[in-house]
C-alpha cells in the first residue's frame, strides 16, 4: 500500500471548508478586497531575499529545486506575502493602497503536529502602499470580524505587539543580547545560535527555561523613539474605540524579516501548543523584488487547517447551507438504461441533483439510496417502460406514486 506523504492530508469532505471561503469572499467584498492568484512556484531567491537568509522558514523549511546556477534555483512557495508583493511590482499595478486577498498551498518542511503540515492551505490578506495607521487598525477590525461576527468564534484571543523602527530595533537588540549573556546558562542551544543570528526569534522558543529566562528580558516597546510611541499608543487607542479587545505581549515578533513596526496573532487554547490560527503585521517590502523603494503594507495570514479545526467545534452555530437534495433514478434492468439516461438528462438541465444507479439488484439500490440519503427514488422497470411512467417513492414517508415520464419534473 502506498500511503499519502507524511504531513499532507486528504481532505473527502469539503462542506465546512467551502463555507469558510464562501463567508471569507462575501466578508472580503465588504471590505473593498479583490482576489488574486500567484503561482505556487517561485524563484528561491525571492524569499531569500524578502524572509531573511537566516530564518527557519529559509534557512531549514523550503521546498527547494536546485539548478546549475544559483540564480535560477525555484521552490515551493514557502508563504504568500513575497509573492503578492512581487506580482504587484512585477505587473506595475498603480492602484494604492492595493487591498488584496488570496487562498492557496503553501509548502514547509518541519515536523508535522495538530495544526501543522507540510502543505497547507492558507488564506491571505494584503494591503499594500499605504502608511496610515488607520489602516492597520482597520485591517485588524476586518479579521476580528470575520472570526468573532462570521464565523462566531469565541473562545480565542488578539495579541498585539510593536516592533518600532530599525534604530528601535538596533537599541532593543543590543539591550537584549547583554540580557540574554547574563542568563546564557539558561538558554537552550537553539537560542544561544538564535542569539547571534537572529536575536528577535528567541522569543518564538517554546523552551519552558528559555520562556521563565525571558520573563524579566527587555521589551522592545521600552525602547520605542517618539514617533513610534505616539504611534503604538494611537493604534491601541483606535482598536478600544472600535471596542477590539487585545492583549499586549512583548515577547510576540513573529518569524520572518520583513516586518515592522505593529504585530499581532490571533490565538485560541483550543489548538494545544500551536495555538495561533492567523497571524500578521506591517512590513516593507519592495526593494527585494527590485523596486526602488519599499511598498509600506499591512497583512495577514490564516491557517486553513486550524481555523477548520476550531470552526468544526462551532458549527452547529452556523447557518451552513445544506446539499441539494438527491433524487436517485433507478433502472431495474438493462433494457431501461436508456430510459435512465434520457430522464437524468432532463431533470439536471432543470438543476436537479440526480444520480442512476446502473447496477445491482433493487433490494440493493434501496440499501444504497437510504445510505446516501436520497429523497426520493425513480424506479424504472419493464411495466413502466411500456406504460411511460415512473414510480416515484419518498424515501422518508415511504409512500409511492406512478407518474407519466412527461409529468415527473412538475411531480418532483
Amino acid at each position: 500500500m502506498i500511503n499519502k506523504v507524511r504531513g499532507t492530508q486528504d481532505l473527502l469532505d469539503l462542506t465546512l471548508q467551502n463555507f469558510i471561503l464562501d463567508q471569507l469572499k462575501k466578508h472580503s467584498q465588504i471590505y473593498n478586497f479583490t482576489q488574486i492568484e500567484t503561482p505556487i512556484l517561485e524563484h528561491t531567491k525571492l524569499f531569500v531575499h524578502s524572509l531573511g537568509e537566516q530564518t527557519d522558514v529559509v534557512s531549514k523549511e523550503m521546498y527547494v529545486f536546485p539548478a546549475e546556477n544559483d540564480e535560477d534555483s525555484i521552490c515551493l512557495r514557502p508563504e504568500a506575502t513575497a509573492s503578492t508583493i512581487r506580482a504587484y511590482f512585477e505587473n506595475n499595478v498603480e492602484e494604492k493602497p492595493y487591498k488584496v486577498f488570496s487562498f492557496g498551498p503553501m509548502f514547509r518542511r518541519e515536523r508535522p503536529q495538530k495544526g501543522r503540515w507540510r502543505q497547507f492551505d492558507q488564506l491571505n490578506f494584503e494591503v499594500i502602499n499605504t502608511e496610515s495607521i488607520s489602516q492597520d487598525v482597520q485591517f485588524i477590525k476586518m479579521l476580528n470580524s470575520y472570526f468573532s461576527t462570521t464565523l462566531k468564534l469565541e473562545k480565542y484571543i488578539l495579541k498585539l505587539n510593536f516592533l518600532g523602527c530599525l534604530e528601535d530595533r538596533k537599541q532593543h537588540k543590543e539591550a537584549l543580547k547583554n540580557y540574554l549573556n547574563s542568563v546564557d546558562s539558561q538558554i537552550c542551544d537553539t537560542c544561544k545560535v538564535r542569539k547571534e543570528t537572529n536575536i528577535l526569534r528567541v522569543f518564538d522558543c517554546k523552551n519552558e527555561s528559555c520562556q521563565n529566562a525571558y520573563i524579566k528580558a527587555p521589551k522592545l516597546t521600552d525602547h520605542l523613539c517618539k514617533s513610534c510611541s505616539a504611534e503604538w499608543n494611537d493604534i491601541k487607542e483606535k482598536l478600544q474605540i472600535l471596542s477590539i479587545n487585545f492583549v499586549q505581549d512583548p515577547t510576540l515578533v513573529r518569524g520572518l524579516d520583513y516586518y515592522n513596526k505593529i504585530v499581532f496573532e490571533f490565538a485560541s487554547t483550543e489548538l494545544g501548543a500551536q495555538n495561533a490560527f492567523c497571524g500578521g503585521g506591517r512590513y516593507s517590502l519592495g526593494r527585494e523584488v527590485g523596486a526602488k523603494n519599499d511598498f509600506p503594507s499591512v497583512g495577514a495570514a490564516i491557517g486553513l487547517g486550524r481555523l477548520l479545526l476550531l470552526v468544526e467545534n462551532n458549527k452547529h452555530k452556523l447557518n451552513i447551507p445544506e446539499n441539494q437534495p438527491l433524487y436517485l433514478i433507478l433502472p431495474m434492468e438493462k433494457e431501461q438504461h436508456n430510459l435512465a439516461l434520457l430522464l437524468a438528462d432532463e431533470l439536471q438541465s432543470n438543476k436537479f441533483c440526480v444520480d442512476v444507479l446502473f447496477e445491482g439488484n433493487i433490494k440493493n439500490m434501496m440499501k444504497k439510496a437510504n445510505k446516501i440519503g436520497a429523497k426520493k427514488v425513480l424506479i424504472i422497470g419493464q411495466d413502466e417502460q411500456d406504460t411511460n411512467t415512473v414510480t416515484i417513492k419518498n424515501m422518508l414517508t415511504g409512500e409511492s406514486i406512478k407518474v407519466k415520464q412527461g409529468d415527473v419534473i412538475k411531480s418532483l
